[in-house]
């Protein structure tokens, strides 16, 4: 079968280059929403242009969703409601966001990562293995993250999954195991166990992560930097591929991969 994937948002920059990307697997292009206001001279000449996101679900076999963690509750409803498969990779996504994606992949395959980039599924087990070995009490978690200076939400959705990697290595949910950030003036002392958490904004940097260990005698840091927004956009695609004939079920970028 020759795959009709939608793109929601595919004016964005991120949506130009999911559509290149699908070109690019061979996949057909069954359409894309547009926000009110955004311009369609750089989209596809003849790309059929849905008036939302119903439908570009009834038009494509899977749809892909970079836009706002504001759309991600109506988006995944509306994807369950049509049966179609969803790639979401919105960030910000609140408690009650991922609790209505959770129940909507209940009806329909969710692939919902904070990083579609093959190198962020690895460097989330790496850090959980490494959480698993290296005891709250005697290794203090530090991660700090640096985006460009559009980002709106902070910490990022990628260091977030972090936190709640190394809080699973250590047999904790990230609430369990507590939260630091924003240190500013007389703050206290760090907290035994907590994981703690950075965020820079500056310039066009497009992502870059660090864990830290840090003990009283050692420390130990993993890094991972993303050069260039495409390789999003290919691990989304990636995974719309392989969402085909999947039972219904939420599943991240370790599952796609075969993790």
């Amino acid at each position: 079968m020759n795959l009709r994937i939608g793109i929601a948002g595919i004016a964005g920059r991120m949506g130009r280059l999911l559509a290149e990307e699908t070109a690019a697997a061979g996949a057909t292009l069954a359409g894309g929403t547009i926000r009110l206001g955004a311009s369609l001279s750089t989209l596809p000449p003849g790309l059929p242009v849905l008036p939302d996101i119903v439908a570009l679900c009834a038009a494509s076999d899977v749809v892909l969703d970079f836009t706002h963690a504001h759309s991600a509750r109506a988006h995944a409803l509306a994807a369950a409601e049509s049966g179609t498969p969803l790639i979401l990779g919105s960030s910000g996504l609140s408690a009650a966001d991922e609790a209505a994606v959770a129940e909507a992949a209940e009806r329909i395959p969710v692939v919902y990562a904070a990083s579609f980039a093959p190198g962020v599924a690895l460097f989330l087990a790496i850090a959980e293995r490494m959480a698993a070995a290296l005891p709250g009490d005697q290794y203090d978690a530090e991660i700090v993250e640096m985006h460009h200076r559009q980002k709106v939400d902070a910490p990022s959705g990628t260091a977030v999954a972090l936190g709640r990697a190394v809080a699973a290595g250590r047999g904790k949910t990230l609430d369990e195991a507590g939260r630091e950030s924003g240190r500013d003036g007389h703050c206290g002392a760090r907290g035994t166990g907590t994981i703690g958490f950075a965020a820079l904004r500056g310039g066009q940097v497009v992502g870059e992560h660090t864990l830290l260990f840090a003990g009283a005698s050692e420390h130990i840091s993993l890094t991972h930097r993303n050069f260039d927004r495409r390789v999003y956009a290919a691990g989304a695609v990636r995974a719309a591929l392989w969402t085909q004939g999947k039972a219904p079920g939420l599943y991240g970028m370790r599952d796609v991969l075969g993790m």
